[in-house]
């Protein structure tokens, strides 16, 4: 059974992308080789709403990749995949290429 979370309000889904432990060729790599915390945007909600009523939008969009904090969110499983659910005041910025 295939399920999709949609999230509410402004909390944002997000798989995390785990670094490779060896290379194309096989070659292991040290455990304290630079890792970013980082994810990718899986699915986002509406957004929040101010005082007066207004949808404020969430700042990022799917397929976006984000800097997360080291820790924080809510650990999510679906199926066999693990996710995490962050709010946008979590994101700490997007990385781009």
């Amino acid at each position: 059974m295939a399920k999709r979370l949609i999230p509410t309000l402004n909390r944002i889904l997000v798989e995390k992308i785990v670094p490779p432990s060896k290379t194309a060729t096989g070659v292991l790599l040290p455990e304290k080789t630079a890792k970013l915390n980082s994810g990718k945007v899986v699915a986002v909600g509406p957004g929040a709403r101010d005082r007066d009523g207004k949808l404020i939008p969430v700042s990022v969009k799917e397929g976006e990749t984000v800097l997360l904090p080291e820790y924080g969110g809510t650990e999510v499983k679906l199926g066999d995949k693990e996710y995490h659910l962050f709010r946008d005041d979590d994101i700490l910025g997007t990385l781009h290429d």
